[in-house]
């Protein structure tokens, strides 16, 4: 069977997702058009080969309502006869239509697809899709009498429960700002970024964070309720220590291996193996943990055979958390930084995170990475790729 490869992945700079933002000012599908656009444009590919666009994205609404998959596929010029969707596995989305893309190619759906991802968290704000959301409970309620808790409150929960203090949490979120900043400074980010509006670079990367700067920063989610319902929380989670809002779009190009070598055009990557799994859903961020197995389970590999992992450090506990049950090496986790830097456009970060695993293995010779995604509901992808070794 002919492999499901990665002939190419890129982002837009991450814009912080309020108004004034670098990328505020544009609109999420001419976001999405744009690395559309670069892809076909940079590998000289006919968009009219493209078989499917498949796009990730959380909040459906306002100016992200109505498949905007299919609103930048023609903003960005493709030929009217290639078709788009839009999926939303919360802030999974994107490497769910990476799934997708390279489980259609394995199965012979596809020759040729686009996976790819947007978010403008300035212009679509977070739970703006949200109107009525309460009535779901009711249907779960007998499961969870006491009722599921927001993100925030999750993270705290892990933190505590997993011993992780207030200091080791900051001293994470420095880390991933130092390591961003110096990727950036070395060039190390040039070759997955396309330029959007006038944002060149990251303008979530701060160079000059401390942990003890990010010790002044006050709790985020301090709420007397949950405090009662959970007391051994110590509320450690802060703005610092989180993924912040963000603007992005990121997308790769798919394809089966035949039809790359047909193009002319190199495989960078191949997709190895793939899960996708559910935990419990009061905790919600913990499925990484039993996703990252199954997936070594299915490659047959062990956490010491990955070269690179990237973790989504929507909070600074989960990565964490993911390292201490794997045993995982520290040196190889989020080794460019992670999203607390790098920002979160939630339906944009699974592909993102993929250029930059990408990216990193090409550039440092390494052979598997591994990516993986806390989603809302006690969801998790994960995703193992394998570099092809320089040409």
């Amino acid at each position: 069977m002919s492999s499901a490869v990665i002939v190419d992945v890129v982002r837009t700079p991450s814009g912080k997702g309020k108004p004034g933002g670098g990328l505020s000012g544009v609109h999420p599908a001419t976001l999405l058009a744009g690395v559309l656009s670069e892809l076909v444009t940079r590998n000289d590919l006919d968009p009219a080969l493209v078989d499917d666009v498949i796009a990730g994205c959380v909040t459906q609404s306002g100016e992200q309502a109505f498949n905007i998959a299919r609103t930048a596929v023609l903003a960005a010029g493709f030929p009217e006869s290639v078709p788009a969707t839009t999926v939303d596995r919360q802030c999974g989305s994107s490497q769910q239509a990476a799934h997708f893309a390279a489980q259609g190619v394995l199965a012979g759906a596809y020759d040729i697809a686009i996976a790819c991802g947007v978010e403008s968290m300035s212009r679509a704000p977070m739970f703006s899709n949200a109107q009525g959301a309460d009535a779901n409970r009711g249907p779960i309620a007998h499961r969870y009498p006491e009722g599921l808790v927001q993100q925030g409150i999750s993270a705290e929960v892990v933190a505590a429960r997993w011993k992780f203090d207030r200091a080791a949490l900051d001293e994470f979120a420095a880390r991933s700002h130092h390591l961003a900043a110096e990727t950036a400074a070395a060039g190390g980010f040039a070759n997955e970024l396309v330029a959007a509006g006038e944002l060149t670079a990251d303008e979530t990367i701060r160079p000059s964070t401390t942990a003890e700067g990010l010790a002044a920063l006050r709790p985020a989610f301090v709420n007397e309720e949950y405090a009662r319902r959970f007391p051994e929380i110590d509320w450690s989670i802060t703005p610092g220590n989180s993924s912040p809002l963000t603007d992005g779009a990121s997308a790769a190009l798919i394809m089966n291996e035949d039809t790359a070598n047909r193009l002319g055009l190199r495989p960078r990557a191949r997709f190895h193996s793939f899960a996708v799994t559910g935990d419990d859903p009061l905790l919600m961020l913990t499925a990484v943990i039993p996703a990252t197995r199954n997936v070594l389970a299915r490659a047959g590999l062990t956490i010491a055979d990955i070269d690179a992992y990237e973790v989504n450090e929507a909070f600074a506990p989960v990565p964490l958390m993911w390292q201490h049950e794997l045993g995982a090496d520290p040196q190889r986790l989020n080794p460019r930084g992670g999203a607390i830097a790098l920002g979160h456009p939630l339906g944009a970060s699974g592909t993102r995170i993929l250029a930059t695993l990408v990216n990193h293995l090409e550039q440092t010779g390494g052979r598997y990475g591994l990516q993986t995604m806390c989603e809302a509901g006690g969801l998790a992808n994960a995703t193992i790729i394998e570099c092809y070794p320089e040409a």
